[in-house]
C-alpha cells in the first residue's frame, strides 16, 4: 500500500510540474491572402496567440520560409493567461503565381515548435520589355542584383540564375570577381568571360557551396561586376545564404543523446564609462548528454565582440565573453543569435543591454 500511494504522489507530482508549462495557443494557424496585386506591394497579417499555460510564455525564434516573407513578434514574457501576437508581411514583388510560405515557431511551451501558414496568389503587375530587366549596371542589365538561397543544409551546393540583357548598341564582354571560394558567379555555364553582342540575353550562374563555408548561420557577399574588364564600385551582386544543420538523420536514440542549450533570454551587461573598453561575461549551459557545439555568435554591432567557447560539456556551463567600445554614452540594446549544434533548438535569439555613462 505504501508503494502504490508513493507511486501515485510521483505521478501527481509529474501532472503538477505538467500543469505548470506554458501552452501557446493561435486564433489561426494559416492566413489566405486570396488575390493580391504585385505592383500593391507588401501585406500584411497579425496572427494572435494566448498563452492558456500556467507559466511565462517566451518565444525563441520565429522564422519564415523565404527571404520574401518577414516576421516581427512579441519579444517579451507573456504571462498565464494574456496575448502576444505574431506580425507577418510577405512581399510579391517579382513573385507572380501561387504562393505559400511556412513561419517556423520556437518557444518554451509545451509543443516547443509550431507552424503557421500564409498562402495566396500574386496577379503579376504589367511588365513592359525594358522591365524585365531593371538593374543597370552600366552596359548591362539585369533581372535583379541580388541572390538570396535562404536555408541552405550543411554540405550542400545550390545554383540559380539571374537573367540578364545587353540593352546597348554595342558589344562588351562581362565577367565576375568572386573574392570568396563559397560563391563563384559566372556569365554563363562553365565560362569565366563573356562577349555578349548587341539585344542578347541569357544567364547568370550563382553557386554558393556551403561545404566550403567555414561555419553556420547567415552570410552575405558582394561579387563585383566587370565589364570590359573594368570594376564599378556600384556595380556588385549581393549574394546571401543562411547555412543550417541538418538533423534529419538522427535516430531516436541520438536525439534522446542531444545537446540541450540553455541560457537567459535576457542579458543585462551592466553600467560601462565612455571611452573605455569594456569587459562582461554571460554563460550557456548544457543540460544534454552530448557536448553542445557553439558553432557561431552573430552580434549587429561593430563595437561588440564575443569570445565564445568551442563546445560545452554534458552538466556544464560556458563563459562568453562580450567585449564593448563604449564610444558613446546612452542606453543599448542588441540582438544576438546563438547558433549551436542543439537539434531542438539550434537558433536562439537573445537580447543584450547595457548603458554608457
Amino acid at each position: 500500500m505504501k508503494k502504490i500511494l508513493m507511486i501515485l504522489a510521483g505521478v501527481m507530482t509529474a501532472g503538477m510540474l505538467f500543469a505548470q508549462e506554458p501552452v501557446i495557443e493561435y486564433d489561426k494557424t494559416e492566413h489566405d491572402f486570396g488575390k493580391i496585386n504585385e505592383a500593391d506591394g507588401r501585406v500584411t497579417t497579425v496572427f494572435t496567440f494566448r498563452n492558456t499555460g500556467m507559466s511565462p510564455l517566451v518565444l525563441n525564434n520565429v522564422r519564415a520560409s523565404c527571404g520574401c516573407t518577414t516576421p516581427k513578434w512579441t519579444k517579451e514574457p507573456v504571462e498565464p493567461g494574456q496575448e502576444g501576437q505574431i506580425t507577418v508581411t510577405f512581399n510579391p514583388n517579382g513573385r507572380p503565381g501561387h504562393f505559400q510560405k511556412t513561419i517556423t515557431v520556437t518557444s518554451n511551451a509545451k509543443k516547443e515548435t509550431t507552424k503557421l501558414y500564409i498562402k495566396g496568389e500574386v496577379i503579376p503587375k504589367t511588365v513592359k520589355p525594358v522591365d524585365k530587366f531593371p538593374v543597370k549596371m552600366g552596359a548591362l542589365s539585369l533581372v535583379t542584383g541580388e541572390m538570396d538561397f535562404g536555408d541552405v543544409k550543411k554540405g550542400a551546393i545550390v545554383t540559380n540564375t539571374i537573367g540578364y540583357a545587353n540593352q546597348q548598341e554595342d558589344a562588351f564582354t562581362l565577367a565576375f570577381n568572386n573574392t570568396v571560394n563559397y560563391i563563384n558567379v559566372f556569365p554563363a555555364l562553365n565560362q569565366e568571360q563573356l562577349t555578349v553582342d548587341k539585344s542578347q540575353k541569357g544567364d547568370v550562374q550563382v553557386q554558393f557551396d556551403s561545404q566550403l563555408f567555414p561555419t553556420y548561420g547567415p552570410v552575405e557577399e558582394t561579387v563585383a561586376v566587370v565589364i570590359n574588364g573594368q570594376k564599378d564600385a556600384k556595380h556588385v551582386i549581393k549574394v546571401r545564404a543562411n547555412v543550417v544543420e541538418d538533423f534529419s538523420m538522427l535516430t531516436e536514440e541520438q536525439l534522446a543523446n542531444a545537446p540541450i542549450m540553455t541560457m537567459s533570454g535576457e542579458l543585462n551587461l551592466g553600467t560601462f564609462k565612455k571611452g573605455k573598453k569594456a569587459k562582461a561575461v554571460f554563460h550557456i549551459s548544457n543540460a544534454g548528454q552530448n557536448p553542445l557545439l557553439i558553432h557561431r555568435i552573430v552580434a549587429d554591432n561593430a563595437n561588440v565582440n564575443i569570445a565564445k567557447p568551442k563546445e560545452v560539456r554534458s552538466g556544464k556551463k560556458g563563459n562568453c565573453t562580450v567585449t564593448i567600445q563604449a564610444t558613446d554614452a546612452g542606453s543599448f540594446e542588441m540582438p544576438v543569435t546563438v547558433i549551436t549544434n542543439d537539434p531542438k533548438q539550434p537558433v536562439r535569439k537573445v537580447t543584450m543591454r547595457w548603458t554608457v555613462e
